[in-house]
């Protein structure tokens, strides 16, 4: 999809989130993980743990797996993968992944 045609909601000074953590925002009426993972790699996700049906996905463990950039979530320690939402250990509870730019230093996000 080209984002020219998508709708961006900004969230955050891209400052305000350090490296290798997490920050939560509402978009659209829906809880979304925003990530930041070392200094210009920016991801979005679900914010909400299907398992456990609570919006903490911000505040997992940044990592890798293999090649694939995660969140662990921080109750049942399921790995999603944060460029498609996948869930490594069960993909039936993986979550919706989201467009992300920057934008004059301003983290910008598109429910997609």
């Amino acid at each position: 999809m080209s984002t020219d045609t998508l709708t961006w909601t900004a969230v955050c000074a891209a400052d305000d989130i350090l490296p290798n953590t997490g920050v939560c925002a509402l978009v659209d009426g829906r809880h979304v993980a925003v990530f930041r993972v070392g200094i210009d790699q920016f991801f979005a996700i679900d914010n909400v743990d299907p398992k456990a049906n609570a919006s903490v996905l911000s505040r997992g463990l940044v990592g890798s797996l293999g090649d694939r950039t995660v969140v662990a979530s921080p109750l049942y320690k399921h790995h999603f993968d944060l460029k498609t939402g996948e869930c490594l250990e069960l993909p039936e509870l993986s979550v919706r992944a989201h467009e992300v730019r920057i934008d004059s230093g301003r983290v910008l996000v598109s429910i997609s």
